[in-house]
């Protein structure tokens, strides 16, 4: 009996080690949680600004082809073809 406090003792010693490196881990794997979320919000909107550059950037490449500029005529032609297309089938189903 004599030989099963030492046993004891060091097994609840280090249980007690177990659980606060567990209770030390819950805390860092909450923080790692917390820190990936904010990073995936921040990651989604600047997705979206890009997106938004993007598009800012085809509407000043149209607006600077329809000042005169010579390096877009072909695109803003194309779309306006496109455009014109596009309203002709919806006349065409306008129309009995």
């Amino acid at each position: 009996m004599a030989q099963l406090n030492p046993i004891v003792d060091s097994l609840e010693s280090k249980l007690h080690e177990l659980i606060s490196a567990y209770q030390t881990l819950k805390k860092d794997h909450q923080l790692l949680s917390e820190a990936l979320n904010k990073l995936k919000e921040e990651f989604q909107q600047q997705a979206l600004e890009l997106e938004q550059a993007k598009d800012k950037n085809e509407e000043l490449k149209m607006a600077n082809a329809m000042l005169g500029s010579d390096q877009y005529k072909r695109e803003t032609k194309l779309k306006i073809n496109a455009l014109v297309r596009d309203i002709d089938q919806c006349i065409a189903h306008l129309a009995p």
